[in-house]
């Protein structure tokens, strides 16, 4: 018997259409207007675990935070955060994962300029 946990080194968010059409929680999706500097909570089906941590080496722990459609599609980054806090809950038997993020810059959604290497922002 296995322990099913999924490693995230970015943040998929559903767009806001989502949540007002019914679908899904206004946690899962992105937040409109998104911004800089501001702490926003997310949820997540699944035991999720995120990169926590002040490192330089790794940007102070920055990720890029993008919109899912499902299915692992992704978009380019539109967003710079940091994970704040993760936490791990049941409810009716299945695992979430939820957590609080800080907004550390936003991206244009179609700006091809690279943001990030790898798990690390270029600045």
């Amino acid at each position: 018997m296995g322990i099913q946990v999924e490693f995230n080194p970015d943040l998929a968010l559903r767009d806001m259409a989502e949540y007002e059409a019914g679908r899904r929680k206004i946690e899962e999706c992105i937040p409109e207007p998104l911004e800089a500097g501001k702490v926003y909570d997310f949820l997540k089906k699944g035991q999720r675990l995120y990169y926590l941590s002040d490192s330089p080496f790794w940007g102070e722990g920055q990720m890029p935070l993008m919109k899912t459609a499902g299915n692992e599609e992704l978009s380019r980054p539109i967003a710079s955060i940091k994970m704040l806090e993760v936490i791990h809950f049941l409810d009716n038997g299945e695992c979430y994962t939820r957590g609080k993020y800080k907004v550390i810059q936003t991206f244009d959604e179609n700006d091809p300029v690279i943001h990030f290497e790898a798990c690390k922002i270029i600045e």
